[in-house]
C-alpha cells in the first residue's frame, strides 16, 4: 500500500512538473534556472568544488547549521527571499502523500556559505545564500510535497535536475566507499546538492531576480565595506594612507625583532600599555620625535569636510567672525563653506548690522571667488570699528568759514553739513568734498538752534522767527512767525517741529505748510531745552519746571517739580523724562505718573549735555567730566575722567558703535569706551588747545565726526573738521 502511494505521488508529481516546464519555457528571460543551463565541462567543475567543500566540511562542521528545530537535508530548490524560506519551514507536512498518511515530514535547510565573487550591482554587504530545500518522509518516503512548496519559485525541477542529482548521489557515494571515510548528515548534504548556488561571504541571499554578474572586474562588497580598524596599521589604511610608512634606514632589523613582536601581540590590553610606557621612558627624544611623526598625523581629521554642509555651517556658526575669516584660509571647501551669504547675515544680525547694500563698494580681492555681501558688510562694519578705536595718521578735512563768528548748531544729514552762526546765516557743506555749497541767508539775528531732516532744515534765531529751508536749493520755504522773542530751542519729529522760546511759550508747527498748529502756555521763565516724540512733548525751563504736554489739547499733564536751578538739558525715550540742571542733579522721572524715579548725583555744576539711549544715559557737565547711568537702577556704571580726562568744561557728546565722543573748551574731543568707561584716544585735539582753542560742537554718525571749532582770544580761527572713517584701502592711498 505504501508503495503504492508512493508511485501514485510520484506519477502527479512529475505531471505538475511536466507543467511547470512548459511554461517556464515561455518565460525564459524571467527565470534564473534557464539562465544557468549548464555543460557537462560545468557539471565536472561543479563536482570537484563540491568535493572541496566537503573536504573542508569534515574539519569544520559549524558551516551546516539547524534552522530552528529541524535537522538540515539536502534541498532540491534554493531560496531568494526570506519570507519564503521561513513560509517553507513552517510546513510540518509534505504534499499530498503527507497528508493521505497524517504523518509529519522532517524538513531540513542547509545553510552553505561558499567564497565566492559576488554582484558589484548589490548594496553593500548583500550575499548569496545557499539553501537545498527537500522534504522526505520519516519512514515511508512519501516526497510528494516538496514540488507544491516550491510552487513558483522553483528554480529547476525538470528531469535533467533528477538526472543531474543522480549523478551527484553516486559520485558522492563513489568518493564515500574509496576514502573509507564516515561523513555526518551535514556532509552529506553537499553531495546532495543538483548544483553551486551563487552566494556571499556574509551568508544573504540576493533579492529575487538578481543574476549573479560573471567575470573578475569589479569589487566584491567586502571591499567596499571596511572593517573597524582595530590596530594603528588599521587605522592608517582607513585613512587612507599608505601602509609603507616613512622606516628608519640605519640599516638591517635587529635579531630577535619578529620574536619580540610576536610576545607582544600574545599580551593583553593593559599589558601593552605599560609595555609601552616603559618603552616610552627608555627612548631618547629623537625616537620620541619619530613616533610623534608617524602617529600624529592619523589622528588629524578635518572633520569639516567629511560633515554634510549643512551641519558644517551649523558648526562653523559658534565660531567669532574673526576666527571664521582665519577659517577661511584652511582650505579651498573652508573657503566655500565661510563664505556662506547666510552664516554672514547671522553674524551681522548678531552685531546688530542691518543692512548689507552699503557693501556695494566691498570687491573681491581674487577674481573668480564669490564674496557673500553680508560678510562684505561686516567686514565694511569692522574697519569702521577699527578706525574709530585706532584712528590712522591722516589729517581731517577743514572746512572754514563764518570768519571769526561762533558756531551755535550743528546739523549734518547724508552728505551734507548745515552749520549756524550768529552771524545770522547758515552754510550748507559737502561733506566729500568740504566745499561750501550755498549760504543761507534771511535771518536778522544770530542763529541759535537748528533742526535737519533729509535736505529740509529748520533754524530757529534771535530774530524771533524759524524759517524751513530747501538745503538743496538753498531756498527759504517758510518763514515761521508767531514767538514775541529769542527762539532758543527746537525739536523735529516727522512733518513736526516743537519750537520754544523765551517769551516762555511752545509752538507746534507743521512743516509743510508753515502753519502753527498749537502754543503750550504754562511755563513763567524762558524755555531752554524741548523734546518731542511724535506723541507727548517735553519742556524744560529757567523757571526750575519740567513739563509733560499733550500737544493735541494744548494741556499741561504733568510738571515735574523738584530741581533747584534752571534746566538745561533735557532726553525723552517715550518711558522716562531724564531733565539735567545748573544745581548739579540729573533727575529721572516716570513720564505717565509724573513721579521722579531717581535723583542721579555726583556731578559738581551744571549739565550741559546728555544722550539716553536703551536706558543708558551719558551726561557731560562742566565740571571737566562725563558720566554712565543706568536710568532704570539710577546707578553711575562709569565716570570718564583720569589722566586722560577733559581740562574743562564738557560742552557736548554724543555716543554711538559702543563708544562716547565729548568735546571740552579744552580743545580736544576724545573717545571713550561705553563699555568699560575707559579712554581710548583724543579723535580731535586743537593746536591752540589749553589757550583758547574751543570745540563748540560735535555731530558724529556710524563714519563721520564732524566737529566746530574755534577760540574766543583768536588763537583759533573758525572752521569745521570732517573726519571719515569709511575709507577702503584705496581711497587710502589715493589721499
Amino acid at each position: 500500500m505504501d508503495e503504492g502511494r508512493q508511485e501514485r505521488g510520484e506519477e502527479e508529481e512529475e505531471e505538475r512538473i511536466d507543467g511547470l516546464e512548459a511554461r517556464e519555457r515561455g518565460e525564459k528571460d524571467r527565470t534564473l534556472n534557464t539562465s544557468y543551463r549548464r555543460t557537462e565541462e560545468e557539471e565536472e567543475e561543479e563536482e570537484e568544488e563540491e568535493r572541496e567543500l566537503m573536504k573542508a566540511g569534515a574539519k569544520d562542521k559549524g558551516r551546516a547549521e539547524p534552522i530552528g528545530r529541524h535537522t538540515p537535508i539536502s534541498a532540491s530548490s534554493s531560496f531568494t527571499s526570506s519570507p519564503f524560506l521561513s513560509s517553507s519551514l513552517l510546513r510540518g507536512r509534505g504534499g499530498r502523500g503527507g497528508e493521505e498518511d497524517g504523518e509529519e515530514d522532517e524538513v531540513r535547510v542547509a545553510i552553505v556559505t561558499i567564497e565566492d565573487e559576488s554582484c558589484p550591482s548589490e548594496p553593500f554587504g548583500t550575499a548569496h545564500l545557499e539553501t537545498a530545500n527537500q522534504i522526505t518522509p520519516a519512514d515511508d518516503g512519501g516526497g510528494g510535497g516538496a514540488g507544491e512548496e516550491e510552487g513558483g519559485e522553483t528554480k529547476g525541477g525538470g528531469e535533467e535536475e533528477e538526472e543531474e542529482e543522480e549523478e551527484e548521489e553516486a559520485n558522492s557515494d563513489e568518493e564515500e566507499e574509496e576514502s573509507g571515510e564516515v561523513t555526518s548528515p551535514s556532509l552529506q548534504l553537499l553531495s546532495q546538492m543538483k548544483r553551486k548556488l551563487d552566494h556571499g561571504p556574509d551568508g544573504r541571499p540576493f533579492p529575487s531576480g538578481k543574476k549573479h554578474c560573471k567575470g573578475n572586474g569589479y569589487l566584491s562588497p567586502s571591499s567596499l565595506v571596511p572593517a573597524t580598524p582595530t590596530t594603528f596599521g588599521d587605522l592608517r589604511l582607513a585613512n587612507g594612507h599608505s601602509a609603507q610608512r616613512r622606516r628608519v634606514t640605519s640599516g638591517p632589523p635587529p635579531s630577535g625583532l619578529q620574536d619580540w613582536l610576536h610576545i607582544f601581540q600574545t599580551w593583553s590590553g593593559p599589558e601593552r600599555l605599560l609595555a609601552l610606557d616603559e618603552l616610552i621612558d627608555r627612548c631618547e627624544t629623537s625616537q620620541v620625535k619619530h613616533m610623534m611623526q608617524v602617529i600624529e598625523p592619523q589622528f588629524q581629521r578635518d572633520f569639516i569636510s567629511l560633515l554634510p554642509k549643512e551641519l558644517a555651517l551649523y558648526v562653523l556658526t559658534f565660531l567669532a567672525p574673526r576666527d571664521l575669516l582665519q577659517a577661511a584660509q584652511t582650505c579651498r571647501y573652508w573657503r566655500i563653506l565661510a563664505e556662506d551669504n547666510l552664516l554672514w547675515r547671522e553674524k551681522c544680525r548678531e552685531e546688530g548690522i542691518s543692512d548689507c547694500a552699503s557693501s556695494r563698494r566691498r570687491k573681491s580681492a581674487r577674481p573668480g571667488v564669490a564674496v557673500s555681501p553680508w560678510k562684505s558688510a561686516y567686514i565694511r562694519q569692522h574697519r569702521i570699528e577699527n578706525n574709530w578705536r585706532q584712528g590712522d595718521t591722516r589729517e581731517p578735512m577743514v572746512l572754514k568759514g563764518h570768519d571769526d563768528h561762533v558756531i551755535t548748531c550743528l546739523q549734518f544729514s547724508g552728505d551734507l553739513i548745515v552749520s549756524g552762526s550768529d552771524d545770522n546765516t547758515l552754510k550748507v557743506w559737502s561733506a566729500i568734498t568740504g566745499k561750501c555749497l550755498r549760504t543761507l541767508t534771511g535771518h536778522t539775528g544770530g542763529v541759535w538752534c537748528s533742526q535737519m531732516a533729509v535736505a529740509t532744515v529748520i533754524s530757529g534765531s534771535t530774530d524771533r522767527t524759524l524759517r524751513v529751508w530747501d538745503a538743496e536749493s538753498g531756498e527759504c520755504v517758510h518763514t515761521l512767525y508767531g514767538h514775541t522773542s529769542t527762539v532758543r530751542c527746537m525739536h523735529l519729529h516727522g512733518n513736526r517741529v516743537v519750537s520754544g522760546s523765551r517769551d516762555t511759550t511752545l509752538r507746534v508747527w507743521d512743516v509743510a505748510s508753515g502753519r502753527c498748529e498749537h502754543v503750550l502756555t504754562g511755563h513763567v521763565a524762558a524755555v531752554r531745552c524741548v523734546q518731542y516724540d511724535g506723541r507727548r512733548v517735553v519742556s524744560g525751563g529757567y523757571d526750575y519746571m519740567v513739563k509733560v504736554w499733550d500737544p493735541e489739547t494744548e494741556a499741561c499733564l504733568h510738571t515735574l517739580q523738584g530741581h533747584t536751578n534752571r534746566v538745561y538739558s533735557l532726553q525723552f525715550d517715550g518711558v522716562f523724562v531724564v531733565s539735567g540742571s545748573l544745581d548739579t542733579s540729573i533727575r529721572v522721572w516716570d513720564a505717565e505718573t509724573g513721579g521722579c524715579v531717581h535723583t542721579l548725583t555726583g556731578h559738581q555744576s551744571l549739565t550741559s549735555g546728555m544722550e539716553l539711549r536703551d536706558n543708558i544715559l551719558v551726561s557731560g557737565n562742566a565740571d571737566s567730566t562725563v558720566r554712565v547711568w543706568d536710568v532704570r537702577t539710577g546707578q553711575c556704571l562709569h565716570t570718564l575722567q583720569g589722566p586722560n580726562k577733559h581740562q574743562s568744561a564738557v560742552t557736548c557728546l554724543q555716543f554711538c558703535r559702543g563708544l562716547v565722543l565729548s568735546s571740552s573748551d579744552d580743545g580736544t574731543v576724545k573717545l571713550w569706551d561705553l563699555r568699560t568707561g575707559a579712554w581710548l584716544r583724543d579723535v580731535v585735539a586743537l593746536q591752540s588747545r589749553g589757550s583758547g582753542g574751543v570745540v563748540w560742537r560735535i555731530r558724529a554718525s556710524d563714519t563721520r565726526l564732524v566737529c566746530a571749532a574755534g577760540s574766543r582770544n583768536g588763537t583759533e580761527e573758525t572752521k569745521l573738521l570732517v573726519l571719515d572713517f569709511d575709507l577702503d584701502d584705496k581711497k587710502k592711498e589715493t589721499e
